[in-house]
């Protein structure tokens, strides 16, 4: 059919050559021609050389010098181990469907929403631009601990000049390299890292093998100074080659004070450095615009570069404890140069790793970036990153990217203005930044902001798998299956302990700060297509609590009203609308229509469309209502079906509720409601036209109704017959606007809810009036009474007295009643029952005296004179009563609702016109008016 769309439409399923082609190129950023990465290039090669970065040169002997062999291997298990549970909801969720570009943030946001996602995509992105900026600095001072002026050592050339200037000068240099290589696109980097890789391991290749090839030597470890700035005598570490003695020597920890800081390490701050070390996971998942087929390469590259890196590293730290003593170890970071076969190569290690971690940190934050701009989320700051080049290369997210980076690189180097000599290395605190740590000790807090950045994505990432594998959706069935929720549990555990283990400060301002951007793109708005795991998830709970919800342990002492509102057109039942949510006490709500039409001579259902436009009427007029349509010859049957399968399970309406059928012009609170007045934003993705040209103007005066007076009163009895109670609300448009409003209602002026729980169209006189609907009707106004709107109001309740009833016994058992019901009221009692039937014996039958045979004259006389005794009450003050004054102090509280009893209409339906003609006039000039009918118990003193 024309109208049947589904997302797989958007794909031709063959292409010309009988392969199957996605129709839009895959969604990358430029389309197919953009995704030309190979699993090897695009993912193993840009992750090892994150994790690896200079820790695997500089890092080593600081872990196992301080730790010992046996803790350090713990160590290096339990940060894989976190790892790894990363990297296996990572797979799972690459496998469950096409990945476009943007990496983790693509991940997050589509599960997430694009609230979590995109404030945790912002941070990503900055922390790759700070981490790009670290990586360039280390890689200066590197340089400049060999080549520059100051260099201290045997090895120093002394060809560069050093200071603030000239460092900035070579980092913009070699940002300008890294820029050029990122934006001249993928394939450019790729080759470029794939020539880093061959250094790198190149360099390593010549470490395992000096560890096999080299003797034991003496190596002089840097001068210390001493006290008054007097010279130490040198010192040496030993090599000792593979020696059993130096091995179980190095088992053991022997915690130590820190060269490079003064200050003396633990457990905790030697394995915050090894786990920081070992990020970068991510390096592959970042190119996934770029990936030939990012599904099946984001987790097989991942996992082959994780396996390959904790394998180098337990091999590293094996060789170094049985090869060099503690003090060597402790001493000296960059041992690895002092024993291999040919030191420059180490050194061409040291700036090939950094290298790679400023391109990776630069390309990955780029891809970032225009997957934010090309969401829309940030608007017109993100939006020069859209642009692309014709193969689809997001040149305009690297520039933007590259000038953040020369902002960092300025501020940051201003950190590191005077380093102490003699101290080279460089030491990395996150998958692909470098920490200037063992040069001067002043980037820590940064690059633990910028790694607590990090662990705040994998934890997105756990909590993204997490929440897809706990909403049970049918569509969630990834082709890896090496997981499960106990291991996207634990990893979103592991991340948050490892972001306080690391810095408790930046733990918990990153966490701010992601609540703050995640309530600016809430309140901004964003797209509303992309589907939200959240639903999924109230879902699979709602269904859970639902069939838990067993309508046969009710019990009347938790019963709440849950309220079906009939509406015919909204624009004339705002305030109804309103006043109806408020008198729902936590219930259920819901707004019923009935479209009028036959199935069967219609070529589509006409209800289905409607939903959006009273799903925003819901929304506009800020009411937790649901929504139900149907279709139907007749009001009449239409209101039968809402009555019949509104609601599932325990939560289904115990009460209509129906604006009164008179003859007043419809009133177009459109036009005046200021939450409605102003027309919706209708520019914005996912925004709906304004609300005006989505329901019809109201009903012109005169106008032939879609319901008769017949079928009006027909629908009240048939709610009565399914047990159903009813609320008939009458001139709700005139009601105070403070109290209708969603604060406290403040006013200066002091209003009455006027409480008549008598018949009284059936007067009978005394207490006996207390029945199951004279409750009800208390209990209404009692829970009106509770919203904050309403708490200034007064409840009065009416206590009519017959003609020769003697005041204060009647009005004592009343308040006897109330004290029991925990309801405080003010109780006046009035005289009824001297007019027009006071005599007559009373009927047998509530609301029978329509059809007790009495004339239509005397009926309208009752009626008449029971709406005079009820408005001669409400502009009475609180001294009014029998025998009061007769006027009301026009300054003093005037009646701001009325709660009247509702007859039950006659069981002869030629008398329905009869009886509704009683009810307006009963109801005539009364103002705001509810005539409720209960049929339910729903008051309780018992505990």
């Amino acid at each position: 059919m024309a109208s049947e769309s589904s997302p797989l439409l958007a794909y031709r399923l063959l292409g010309e050559e009988g392969v199957a082609l996605p129709a839009n190129g895959a969604g990358g950023p430029g389309g197919a021609s953009a995704r030309k990465l190979s699993t090897f290039l695009g993912v193993v090669v840009p992750t090892v050389l994150s994790m690896f970065s200079i820790v695997v040169f500089l890092r080593i002997g600081f872990v196992v010098g301080h730790a010992g062999l046996l803790q350090a291997l713990a160590m290096l298990l339990v940060a894989y181990f976190i790892l790894a549970l990363t990297v296996l909801s990572v797979c799972a969720i690459a496998t469950n469907g096409a990945v476009q570009g943007g990496g983790a943030y693509f991940m997050i946001s589509r599960t997430l929403g694009p609230e979590v996602g995109g404030s945790i995509g912002l941070m990503f992105y900055l922390a790759n631009v700070c981490g790009c900026a670290v990586s360039l600095l280390g890689l200066v001072e590197s340089v400049l601990d060999v080549f520059g002026a100051d260099a201290t050592g045997p090895s120093g050339l002394r060809v560069l000049p050093q200071g603030y200037g000239w460092n900035l000068l070579y980092g913009s240099l070699l940002l300008g390299l890294v820029g050029g290589v990122c934006t001249l696109g993928a394939g450019l980097y790729a080759r470029a890292s794939f020539l880093t890789f061959l250094l790198v391991s190149g360099s390593l290749a010549s470490v395992l093998i000096s560890f096999v090839a080299v003797g034991p030597r003496d190596i002089r470890l840097t001068p210390r100074p001493g006290p008054n700035g007097s010279s130490l005598p040198p010192r040496f570490g030993h090599f000792t080659g593979f020696n059993s003695s130096t091995l179980k020597d190095n088992l053991g920890a022997g915690y130590a004070e820190d060269y490079t800081t003064g200050a003396v390490m633990n457990f905790a701050s030697v394995f915050a450095v090894l786990f920081n070390g070992c990020t970068g996971i991510m390096a592959g998942a970042n190119m996934s615009g770029e990936l030939k087929d990012p599904s099946r390469a984001i987790p097989l590259g991942t996992i082959v570069a994780v396996a390959y890196t904790f394998f180098v590293y337990v091999l590293l730290f094996f060789l170094s404890s049985f090869t060099c003593d503690r003090t060597l170890l402790q001493e000296d970071y960059g041992f690895f140069r002092a024993i291999s076969l040919w030191p420059p190569l180490v050194l061409i290690g040291i700036y090939a790793t950094a290298l790679s971690a400023s391109m990776s940190s630069l390309i990955g934050a780029s891809r970032i970036l225009h997957a934010l701009a090309r969401d829309d989320l940030f608007g017109v700051i993100l939006a020069p990153a859209k642009v692309v080049s014709r193969g689809g290369n997001p040149w305009a997210a690297v520039l933007y990217s590259w000038g953040l980076v020369q902002v960092s690189l300025l501020l940051q180097g201003a950190l590191s203005l005077t380093p102490p000599a003699g101290r080279m290395g460089v030491q990395l605190d996150a998958g692909w930044e470098t920490n200037l740590v063992l040069l001067a000790g002043k980037l820590n807090t940064l690059a633990a902001v910028v790694t607590v950045f990090y662990l705040v994505a994998y934890a997105a990432v756990d909590l993204s798998c997490l929440s897809l594998e706990w909403a049970s959706a049918p569509n969630f069935r990834p082709t890896f299956s090496l997981f499960s929720w106990h291991t996207c549990l634990l990893g979103v555990a592991s991340c948050l302990l490892m972001m306080f283990l690391i810095s408790p400060g930046a733990a918990g301002g990153s966490l701010l700060l992601m609540g703050l951007l995640a309530a600016l793109l809430t309140a901004r708005g964003g797209p509303s297509s992309w589907g939200y795991v959240s639903q999924a998830l109230l879902f699979h709970q709602v269904r859970k609590y639902l069939l838990r919800l067993d309508v046969r342990k009710d019990h009347v002492k938790f019963w709440r009203p849950q309220l079906l509102l009939l509406v015919g057109n909204p624009r004339g039942a705002l305030p109804l609308l309103r006043l109806a949510n408020q008198l729902k006490k936590g219930g259920l709500y819901v707004l019923g229509h009935v479209t009028l039409g036959d199935l069967d001579s219609l070529p589509s259902d006409p209800v289905q469309p409607q939903y959006g436009a009273w799903l925003s009427l819901v929304d506009r007029a800020q009411v937790k209502a649901f929504v139900d349509l149907t279709l139907s010859p007749s009001v009449r049957q239409g209101a039968q079906h809402l009555l019949r399968i509104s609601g599932l399970g325990g939560m289904k309406p115990n009460t209509l509720v129906l604006g009164f059928y008179d003859d007043a012009p419809p009133q177009d609170h459109f036009l005046t409601d200021p939450a409605f007045s102003e027309p919706a934003d209708s520019t914005r993705e996912g925004s709906s036209p304004a609300l005006s040209t989505l329901f019809p103007p109201p009903r012109a005066p005169g106008s032939p109704r879609a319901l008769n007076p017949q079928d009006y009163v027909a629908t009240v009895a048939d709610a009565l017959k399914m047990n159903k109670n009813v609320v008939l609300a009458r001139a709700s448009g005139a009601l105070p606007p403070e109290r209708l409003s969603r604060g406290s209602g403040g006013t200066s002026q002091l209003h009455h809810v006027d409480v008549w729980p008598l018949n009284l169209l059936r007067p009978r006189g005394g207490p006996g009036y207390v029945d199951v609907c004279g409750l009800f009707l208390l209990q209404m106004a009692t829970i009106l009474g509770m919203v904050p709107a309403w708490h200034s109001a007064r409840l009065r309740i009416f206590l009519c007295l017959g003609p020769r009833e003697a005041p204060g016994a009647a009005e004592g058992r009343l308040r006897a009643l109330l004290s029991q019901l925990r309801i405080r009221a003010e109780v006046q009692e009035v005289v009824w029952g001297e007019g027009a039937g006071a005599g007559e014996p009373e009927a047998e039958e509530e609301g029978d005296f329509v059809n007790s045979g009495r004339g239509d004259a005397e009926a309208e006389a009752l009626a008449r004179s029971a709406n005079a005794l009820v408005r001669a009450q409400q502009g009475r003050g609180t001294g009014g009563g029998p025998g009061g004054p007769e006027g009301g102090d026009a300054e003093g509280p005037i009646t701001a609702l009325t709660f009247l009893y509702l007859p039950r209409p006659p069981a002869d339906p030629a008398r329905y016109p009869r009886y509704l003609a009683l009810l307006e006039t009963l109801t005539r000039d009364l103002g705001p008016t509810l005539l409720v009918h209960g049929v339910t118990p729903v008051t309780c003193t018992d505990l």
